[in-house]
């Protein structure tokens, strides 16, 4: 008779895995007035941004609620959807004999309690607010929140588990969580930022499912592109067009157009978060996003359109049909063939030397067709380092924009 298997400890980080990044906070403010929703977005950007710690950004935040009913917090957070698939992931999880902890720094303990109660999970930890007659206080605490406090529950959870370090399986977005990121831990960054993609063992991109085959310990396979990504990267692709356009017509009516669109594509997804669809915009957004985008605010058709037209505004004709031909092309390319053979990049887990390849082939093709061959080779392999780093500021806007400022510093000392 084989003896059971070994409990193995699961430790997911809640915003941005198992709900979307700053939603319960966007939910909150979004009823207490412009001025205040504003500052609450001035403290999120400014942790963002690197300028202050999550414990300062979070004690700001619950001071500006300071008043506020505790039942607005409970009817914001029951309007957030969780990650698709969420129930049927986490009951796979139980079969596989596996503890389950939730540990947020931005949520109430009492909220995320609900959260792991609804899906099964074995601990929950988020942070402590004080109420007074049912209202907020402006005082929060708990280790969620200090710094290597996220690390001192996860020591405190294998000690009762009588498990080691090397038991226990992390999945993360945000440089919040690089202390529980320890070396013997099985590091899975999900949609992760530049932090974590360097110090993942294994990054996930899409789908929270996709964490069951690391779990399991299989190697990477074959990732076939969805009929979602074939609409978005061929929306991607079409980008080339922009430059020629803009040679026929002009340069400023095509970037107010792309502004235009942008700002009827922002309220668009305002409006579905909302539960209201704009009829064509949210059509496309519904065929183009992955299903954990279309859960959260979609944001990556913005960069893009910030990249775009901050490229045509910089830079000349050809040099900028070169940087954007090189990015949109490069960039769907590196998408589409990336997952086919993954072998992935050792300082970037979440790109692939096959991808990488084929988004350079791709960059230098759509850069040719404006520049000369040899500047057109050199761009596209500036666009495809960049495109490859981990870097803190959004590709979609970096690649254009140092693509095309590399092109012009080549023809100026050419």
């Amino acid at each position: 008779m084989s003896l059971p298997k070994k409990p193995r400890l699961i430790v997911f980080d809640v915003e941005g895995v198992l709900i979307p990044r700053n939603r319960f906070v966007f939910e909150v403010g979004k009823t207490l007035g412009v001025i205040r929703f504003l500052k609450l977005v001035f403290w999120g950007f400014l942790y963002e941004a690197g300028f202050i710690t999550l414990e300062s950004a979070f004690r700001h935040i619950f001071w500006d609620l300071k008043g506020v009913k505790f039942e607005c917090l409970i009817d914001a957070f029951s309007k957030i959807p969780a990650s698709p698939y969420l129930q049927s992931l986490f009951s796979q999880l139980k079969s596989r004999n596996c503890k389950i902890a939730l540990i947020s720094s931005g949520v109430p303990t009492v909220l995320i309690k609900k959260l792991g109660d609804s899906v099964g999970a074995d601990y929950v930890y988020g942070i402590e607010v004080e109420q007074k007659d049912g209202k907020l206080t402006g005082a929060i605490w708990g280790d969620a929140i200090t710094k290597n406090g996220k690390l001192k529950i996860l020591c405190e959870i294998l000690n009762r588990e009588n498990l080691t370090f090397s038991d226990c399986i992390v999945v993360a977005d945000d440089r919040n969580n690089r202390c529980i990121f320890m070396p013997e831990v099985l590091k899975i960054g999900f949609n992760p930022d530049f932090i974590i993609r360097i110090k993942a063992d294994r990054v996930i991109n899409g789908n929270l499912p996709g964490i069951l085959p690391i779990i399991d310990g299989k190697p990477h396979r074959r990732i076939f592109p969805s009929a979602n990504d074939l609409v978005r990267e061929d929306i991607h692709a079409a980008g080339f067009f922009v430059p020629i356009i803009a040679s026929m017509v002009g340069t400023f009516p095509v970037v107010a157009s792309i502004i235009i669109i942008a700002l009827i594509y922002a309220i668009s997804e305002l409006a579905r978060l909302e539960g209201c669809m704009l009829p064509l915009v949210s059509t496309i957004t519904r065929r183009a996003a992955s299903p954990s985008e279309l859960y959260g605010f979609a944001a990556a058709p913005l960069y893009f359109a910030f990249g775009i037209v901050t490229t045509l505004l910089l830079f000349p004709a050809p040099i900028s049909g070169a940087a954007i031909a090189m990015f949109c092309l490069g960039d769907s390319a590196a998408s589409l063939f990336g997952g086919l053979i993954s072998t992935s990049l050792p300082f970037n887990k979440g790109k692939t030397w096959e991808g990488s390849l084929a988004g350079f082939i791709f960059a230098f093709l759509g850069g040719a067709f404006f520049v000369p061959p040899l500047l057109a080779l050199a761009g596209a392999a500036i666009a495809m380092t960049i495109e490859v780093l981990p870097l803190p500021i959004n590709d979609n806007v970096l690649v254009p924009v140092i693509t095309g400022a590399a092109i012009t510093l080549l023809i100026s000392i050419a």
